[in-house]
């Protein structure tokens, strides 16, 4: 509880319980799927993580946790599909846990008490945080509120007290994975010989002119491939062929789309209860009880967007008024009600790269003042802004190319806050800015917006009764009592007319069924109670039920060679084919020829400006190999025909304009270190957990 009595300490202010969902940012992204529950089974080992075991009830108490910040930060308890995400989170912080711990250890990364209290009241108050204290009537951060919150917690109880040490215990890790990420991040560096390299391969232009043969401008009778030459293949590209465990299933899909007369009783309620919100006066009251959506009342801020459907249905917007309803992207009928329309506090927009100097003494600032102000000399000369940023910003926004959002004047220090909003048009400063924090160069992206709107949303959603549920499910159950097997799965999708679906590579953990979601369900029941041809019980996913049959089921190592002998077989049967074709080339000199000769399927192009750095063929496709082959040919002459994954390319290069060489290349370093430093924290958190040969059981359980 250091924090708490720092804080004591800087403000005379007691501590309240502040809700913050920072673990989001620790462990990854939102994953969905439905509730589950523990199966059957001795062992409650549910993984292995750098050699310990995670057993079932250490698992279960990180999900507590992770539980209780949730209903903390939302006050209310987790849906069954959230519950999923929660148990993600969990796994993941315990990897965090006993993975990055010991590398911050290592590094000897620690964060202060001095910076956990910036973060939380000082000037730096973290994004989550101002976030959850905005006022409704302003929608602006309320720093009168966090001050109440840290008043309260004299009269607060120990579970409220808990939940603070937890969140500052989630805070201090936060903020190490970012220094972590940014540490690696901004260690990426290109040399000379790689910036000449991106230099050539982006300024390096040809002038071509291409026929383009696909494989199926040969029938496939036309080859034999043996399966002697199959098994070849097989044993000689076997590591191509590593698989985790997986499996493959069919199933039928049984969906409750709204009727017509399903439709028609929703449009009509909306069109009721429009007609309603026109004549209220309690606007905000009204949409809380009536619409399908979460936060109904809506204060959109100067430089934030309106409603995607108000801005496509409504040029101009007026106090007051009612617009709608209009059937939306999401398959909604929705109405809005703009409750008011007033200037609020002016926002801007701006970027900005900060060159720390807290801590240094007036000659050291001097120096670090110098060298922002020579990199904002190479940004004026064409240095690309998110690259600087990139590469020498000092701070979170460097990643995202120093983007600072829309934000107030009073949200910012005044020195950086006055010179922005004194600017005059957009584009960068001209001089650097020094605040407490370091020196910044600023580029305003957009300038000061004050319109501020208050809208009600009335929003009911588009779905199927319960009769035409009941008539869905009473199908797909039939349909399920009557298949038993593979055979009659099979027999009674034909008979019956259903359209068969297949998915294949299932992992254990798959949350989807192609474009279903939610399908948790189906997946477990594929790997835990299923067997080769037995066919599923009915599933209920969001919009539809589904009957599933399992085709196949592998283990981790190698597919089996009858899992991919059609992938062999069309790879070999494709090879033949490039081989035949560049056979009946042969003797052809002019293109005129070449597509005459495969006239019904062969295309020809020009290509007035392909690059060298480019990969991709107008009309033929991803063709990296046929492109590298051109840059290597001599002008005017037709080249030798190029075999890609689709097709046979030939190619003639009528002109060609190569790089020159240039006295410095710094800037395509530059561009190539920022491209591999955004791609950092992804391959950190793979290459960690790699290293830490995760493995992972809970498909078992959940």
């Amino acid at each position: 509880m250091a924090l708490i009595k720092k804080i004591r300490q800087k403000t005379g202010l007691a501590i309240g319980v502040i809700a913050v969902g920072l673990i989001f940012f620790l462990v990854g992204g939102d994953i969905l799927s439905p509730n589950s529950t523990l199966l059957g089974g001795t062992s409650n080992k549910v993984g292995e993580i750098a050699g310990e075991s995670i057993t079932y009830e250490e698992y279960m108490a990180a999900i507590e946790e992770a539980k209780f910040v949730f209903q903390n930060n939302t006050g209310r308890s987790p849906s069954d599909a959230e519950m999923f995400s929660i148990r993600e989170q969990a796994w993941q912080a315990l990897i965090v846990e006993r993975v990055f711990q010991k590398q911050y250890d290592a590094l000897g990364m620690m964060v202060s008490d001095a910076e956990l209290v910036d973060m939380v009241q000082g000037r730096n108050i973290i994004p989550e945080l101002r976030q959850s204290l905005t006022n409704p009537e302003t929608g602006e951060f309320d720093r009168s509120q966090l001050i109440a919150f840290l008043q309260s917690l004299d009269g607060a109880g120990p579970e409220q007290r808990a939940f603070w040490a937890q969140q500052e215990q989630t805070f201090a890790n936060a903020r190490l994975r970012l220094k972590y990420d940014n540490l690696l991040a901004t260690s990426e560096f290109a040399n000379s010989k790689e910036g000449r390299m991106e230099h050539i391969a982006s300024n390096s232009v040809a002038d071509v002119d291409l026929v383009f043969i696909p494989f199926y401008a040969l029938e496939d009778a036309t080859v034999e491939v043996t399966d002697a030459e199959i098994k070849r293949y097989y044993d000689a590209n076997k590591e191509k062929f590593r698989v985790d465990k997986a499996a493959d299933l069919e199933y039928v899909r049984f969906d409750m789309r709204p009727s017509a007369e399903d439709s028609a009783a929703v449009r009509d309620e909306i069109l009721r209860l429009t007609e309603e919100l026109k004549g209220t006066t309690q606007d905000s009251v009204f949409v809380l009880r009536n619409s399908d959506m979460r936060r109904p009342f809506l204060t959109v801020l100067p430089g934030d967007n309106l409603p995607e459907t108000l801005r496509l249905n409504v040029d101009e917007i007026e106090a007051g008024e009612t617009y709608g309803p209009f059937l939306s992207s999401r398959s909604t009928f929705v109405s809005y009600k703009i409750t008011d329309k007033f200037d609020g506090t002016p926002r801007m927009r701006a970027r900005h790269i900060l060159f720390g100097t807290q801590g240094l003494d007036d000659s050291e600032k001097e120096v670090v003042r110098e060298r922002a102000r020579g990199i904002l000399a190479e940004i004026k000369d064409g240095l690309e802004f998110a690259a600087a940023a990139a590469q020498y910003g000092e701070d979170g926004t460097s990643q995202r190319g120093g983007d600072l959002g829309w934000f107030a004047k009073e949200d910012f220090v005044d020195e950086f806050a006055n010179a922005v909003f004194a600017a005059r048009n957009t584009g960068l400063l001209n001089d650097v800015v020094e605040t407490e924090y370091g020196f910044h160069i600023i580029s305003v992206t957009e300038m000061p917006k004050s319109e501020t709107h208050k809208i009600a949303v009335l929003e009911r959603e588009l779905g199927p009764s319960d009769a035409t549920r009941n008539e869905a499910f009473r199908n797909a159950d039939l349909f399920a009592a009557t298949a038993n097997d593979k055979k009659s799965f099979e027999a009674l999708v034909e008979q019956e007319g259903y359209r068969r679906l297949q998915a294949n590579g299932l992992a254990p953990f798959s949350r989807n069924l192609n474009n279903l979601q939610n399908a948790r369900e189906v997946i477990r029941w594929a790997f835990n109670d299923a067997s080769e041809g037995k066919v599923s019980p009915v599933f209920e996913l969001d919009d539809t039920y589904v009957v599933a049959l399992l085709v196949s089921r592998t283990d981790e190592g190698y597919a089996s060679l009858a899992n991919v002998r059609n992938e062999i077989l069309a790879q070999l049967r494709n090879e033949k084919k490039g081989e035949k074709i560049k056979e009946q080339l042969a003797g052809l000199e002019s293109f005129d020829a070449m597509k005459e000769k495969f006239d019904e399927f062969a295309s020809r192009e020009n290509v007035a400006d392909l690059r060298l750095s480019s990969n991709v063929l107008p009309g033929v496709g991803f063709a990296p190999k046929a492109i590298g082959a051109i840059f290597g040919m001599a002008e005017g002459k037709i080249g030798a025909p190029i075999l890609e994954e689709n097709g046979v390319i030939i190619a003639r290069v009528n002109s060609r304009v190569d790089a020159g060489e240039i006295a410095d290349y710094t800037n395509y370093q530059r561009q190539l270190a920022a491209s591999s430093s955004q791609r950092t924290a992804y391959m950190i958190m793979m290459a960690l957990e790699e290293l830490a040969d995760v493995k992972d059981f809970r498909y078992k359980f959940f």
